[in-house]
């Protein structure tokens, strides 16, 4: 029996391709759901599903989903008639660190220390329960986005911009390099651990802000493997293809599985659906200059930003990130940011809010008194737009950000 294996997944990653080839490695028949190519219908002979699939794999992002609550409810669509892997219920709770958390205290799971207050008094109330030195975070973020070290003397507000925001405790590492552990769980087996390291000057472990990984999969202490056990059921690519394969009344054979958990096959997939050469882009379209809402921990400013897509990175003036509250200061690898060689760049994380969307970025801190644009937007921005540069913004709706 050949089962049709849908991935949802309407972003390109390393991930979702890894999983439609293990699949397709498996003896069976990938199908890659995208926002190109997937049709929903109700019609009098029921749901109707486009292309179909037998089994779904839910890799719809919700942490950085522009409308988190459309993507959940149309995974929840589908998975009201197909059998589906990561349910959404389930995803919608683990991209929320909140709701997250509540599981795992919930299970008995040791976490930090965490305080959510939707207001500055409740907040302040609470606040020196923590430290002199504590982690603020917003309560939906993903490659340490949105993740500050402030201190008791840091003015916070409950909220970033739009987005609320929570204390949690820091975690000492003893002079050590900074490091976390991440487990992987399948049907109740751990099939691999790693320890990822902070870089240089970093308190945050992500390997999208230099984090390095090792392998501790067959050195993990017997406590955290339990803790892991009880903690996640979910899986790496050819984990997940098989767990989706059985789940649709599939076989797969072991001994293959364990050979493709030994390399991750991230090469694009044959079931990358053809685009559509027809088709005009549906990407919103932005001026050369346009109305901007920047947040720090602080404070919120409205500013006219211009569009420099010749950078990876937003850069932001120093006074505006000192007006805002973003902080601390960071430093990061001067190749991050082209045009920019010599020496290491000073960043702050921010929120940028722009034509109805808001984005978590890691703005290089420089002096812009002397330009009339205290922000220029980089590609982590303006990715997913189209640039109108023959459109500007009426630079009379600026507002002040130096008082």
């Amino acid at each position: 029996m050949t089962v049709r294996v849908g991935v949802l997944s309407f972003h390109n990653s390393k991930e979702s391709k890894a999983i439609c080839n293990a699949v397709e490695d498996l003896g069976h028949e990938p199908v890659w759901l995208r926002e190109k190519n997937v049709l929903v219908r109700f019609t009098d002979e029921g749901f109707v599903l486009e292309p179909d699939a037998d089994v779904i794999i839910n890799r719809l992002l919700l942490s950085t989903a522009q409308q988190p609550a459309e993507a959940a409810g149309f995974a929840n669509a589908i998975a009201r008639f197909r059998p589906i892997v990561n349910h959404p219920d389930t995803a919608a709770l683990a991209s929320h660190k909140i709701a997250a958390g509540a599981a795992l205290v919930a299970d008995g799971v040791p976490v930090p220390k965490t305080a959510l207050a939707l207001g500055s008094e409740p907040l302040s109330r609470v606040r020196h329960e923590f430290g002199e030195e504590h982690v603020y975070k917003t309560v939906v973020g993903t490659h340490g986005g949105g993740a500050w070290k402030v201190d008791r003397t840091d003015l916070l507000t409950g909220s970033v911009g739009s987005r609320r925001a929570f204390l949690q405790e820091l975690v000492g590492t003893a002079g050590e390099r900074p490091r976390d552990l991440r487990v992987y769980v399948v049907d109740d087996d751990v099939v691999g651990a790693m320890y990822r390291y902070a870089a240089d000057e970093e308190w945050r472990t992500n390997v999208a802000r230099g984090g390095t990984v090792e392998d501790v999969t067959e050195s993990l202490p017997e406590t955290v493997d339990e803790i892991a056990r009880r903690a996640t059921r979910r899986s790496p690519a050819p984990d997940i293809a098989a767990l989706a394969i059985e789940r649709a009344g599939g076989s797969v054979d072991g001994d293959r599985v364990a050979t493709l958990r030994e390399t991750l096959d991230d090469s694009v997939p044959s079931c990358v659906p053809k685009p559509d050469q027809s088709a005009e882009s549906d990407a919103a379209t932005v001026g050369l200059t346009e109305r901007v809402v920047v947040s720090g921990t602080t404070d919120t400013r409205a500013v006219v930003g211009r569009a420099d897509t010749g950078r990876s990175r937003t850069r932001i003036d120093l006074q505006l990130a000192a007006a805002i509250g973003a902080g601390p200061i960071q430093v990061s690898d001067p190749a991050a940011s082209k045009g920019r060689t010599n020496g290491r760049q000073p960043v702050v994380d921010v929120v940028v809010g722009i034509a109805g969307t808001e984005r978590t970025v890691d703005a290089t801190v420089e002096d812009r008194s002397s330009s009339a644009y205290p922000l220029l937007l980089g590609r982590d921005v303006l990715g997913d737009f189209q640039i109108d540069v023959g459109r500007r913004f009426d630079e009379r709706g600026d507002e002040s950000f130096g008082e």
